[in-house]
């Protein structure tokens, strides 16, 4: 992953320069890293990561080894014309995260659902990782 640059990075001549009213576009709160909630039950793993307004085709899951990686890259281009002026936007987007997977996920299982804004990764756990049972030992 690139490394962040931060205003501190800069000198402070030019710290001004890229202040919030100026440039509003490159205030970091115009771009951030969809936020996830990591639940974990007797039968598996739920990753829940919010990615309101996008496309379930904008999505894309993947494993490679014990990682799991789910990111997203969306361009948009708008184009506007009329009396004696022409205006055209652009946007980009993206994200990408990664979680390493436990040793007692079934990753032959994993599965995916979005609805409402919310994508839903399922983590099954292992058959014979569901049947061990925890208990606790009195030490005399």
């Amino acid at each position: 992953m690139l490394p962040t640059i931060t205003r501190r990075s800069y000198s402070p001549f030019l710290s001004n320069l890229f202040d919030d009213d100026f440039f509003p576009v490159l205030n970091n709160r115009t771009t951030s890293m969809p936020a996830v909630n990591i639940k974990e039950n007797e039968k598996n793993f739920v990753l829940e990561l919010a990615v309101p307004g996008m496309n379930k085709k904008d999505l894309k899951i993947d494993v490679n080894e014990d990682v799991l990686t789910i990111s997203s890259e969306t361009k948009d281009e708008t184009t506007e014309s009329g009396d004696g002026y022409m205006r055209k936007e652009f946007s980009y987007s993206s994200f990408c995260r990664s979680f390493y997977i436990p040793e007692n996920v079934d990753k032959e299982k994993i599965g995916a659902s979005y609805k409402d804004g919310v994508l839903s990764v399922e983590l099954p756990k292992n058959e014979e990782e569901k049947s061990k049972i925890t208990k606790q030992i009195k030490i005399s």
